[in-house]
């Protein structure tokens, strides 16, 4: 993979999470999608069962930025830490997942455990690659507390309900996250899933 200049993927990065800070405070996260390139491929996992897949700058904006962020209007997501390698132009992003809700000590509700996403920079201001991390069952544990506070979205409380029948959503057998990464340091080269 090619290096690109530091200072360039720092630009970059900057870019991205003043986009993503703004659309925690407007709801609208399908703007995120035009910082990835047209065969982009994001992926995260969902359990034992389940991975979340998008490809393409248009799936991701339908899903990864529409259905899958549904019921999450201001919810901010900031970046506490990001790692550099601008050698092979990824970056480690580590971030919070914070509720516009507060808890009972005043502070807003979060989602325990560390959140944070991987990205593969392809240049022009734009990522090709990305997998996120996340505790899927301290998301689950913050939906179910909301709910029974009643403070849970209506969207977000459909999407509770239809569970693994969510769009993106496949079998973790029909989908190597594996084999997305490009120029993997084990000698083989992925397929980009």
């Amino acid at each position: 993979m090619p290096a690109f200049p530091r200072a360039e993927i720092e630009e970059m990065i900057r870019r991205f999470v003043a986009a993503s800070d703004e659309c925690g405070r407007t709801g609208d996260w399908e703007a995120l999608a035009r910082f990835y390139t047209d065969d982009a491929v994001y992926s995260w996992n969902l359990g034992t069962q389940y991975e979340f897949v998008a490809r393409g700058r248009e799936e991701l904006r339908k899903l990864a930025f529409g259905t899958e962020m549904a019921g999450l209007d201001k919810w901010t997501y900031p970046y506490v830490r990001t790692l550099v390698d601008d050698q092979k132009g990824e970056v480690i992003g580590i971030w919070r997942q914070l509720a516009p809700f507060q808890g009972d000590d005043g502070k807003p509700i979060e989602i325990a455990g560390t959140g944070g996403s991987w990205f593969r920079y392809a240049g022009s201001w734009q990522w090709s690659w990305q997998r996120d991390f996340f505790d899927h069952g301290n998301a689950g544990a913050v939906f179910i507390e909301l709910l029974q506070k009643g403070k849970l979205s209506p969207a977000m409380q459909e999407r509770l309900k239809k569970g693994s029948r969510q769009p993106g959503w496949v079998k973790r057998a029909s989908f190597d996250w594996y084999a997305t990464i490009a120029d993997r340091e084990d000698g083989s080269d992925g397929d980009r899933g």
